[in-house]
């Protein structure tokens, strides 16, 4: 792997660590195995790389859920696939903990890829609600973008929980409640 992708991926574990507060420069080079000649070589400082690692788990998240809400089987099959996805969830999202952050959300560079992800994932489950209520499979008074909002919130809700009772269980049980509130009509 390239010094700049060491780089990159090291800055993209510490922030999900530590975020951005946290994450120094000579931490990144510690974890990418750089020197700092090395660092700033590729990126003009800090706040240039975090960018660019912030964008990168971005796209990583997105391509991640797409896998699951653009496989094949129903619209129901598609969501309890992405709700039930593998997940390191004593760690929390690797982008929704960068939303608590509050570097990344006073600087619009930073938290620009960080809304635009959420915003990506509420259209996207949207439209698979939204095609499952088209097929019938939920209520007509089911209003797909609430419910696509809904579902996020649901997930970055347990992961806080997990988090704080250092235990999976809560985040588990708030999926298996959504899961049981998505039961398709029959």
């Amino acid at each position: 792997m390239e010094t700049v992708e060491r780089l990159i991926s090291g800055a993209q574990e510490l922030l999900w660590e530590r975020g951005y507060v946290g994450t120094s420069p000579k931490a990144v080079q510690r974890v990418a195995g750089a020197g700092p000649g090395s660092m700033y070589h590729h990126f003009a400082g800090k706040a240039e790389l975090a960018k660019v690692a912030i964008g990168r788990s971005a796209e990583e998240m997105r391509a991640a859920a797409e896998e699951q809400l653009g496989g094949a089987g129903t619209a129901r099959e598609r969501i309890a696939a992405y709700l039930g996805r593998e997940r390191e969830v004593l760690k929390g999202c690797q982008i929704g903990r960068l939303a608590a952050d509050p570097e990344v959300v006073a600087d619009p560079e930073l938290r620009a890829p960080v809304a635009e992800t959420f915003e990506w994932l509420r259209g996207r489950l949207t439209e698979v609600v939204a095609e499952g209520k088209q097929n019938g499979e939920f209520p007509e008074t089911l209003d797909p973008e609430r419910t696509a909002a809904t579902i996020a919130a649901v997930l970055q809700g347990g992961y806080v929980l997990a988090r704080a009772a250092g235990s999976p269980e809560p985040f588990n049980l708030a999926v298996q409640g959504l899961n049981d509130l998505l039961v398709p009509t029959t």
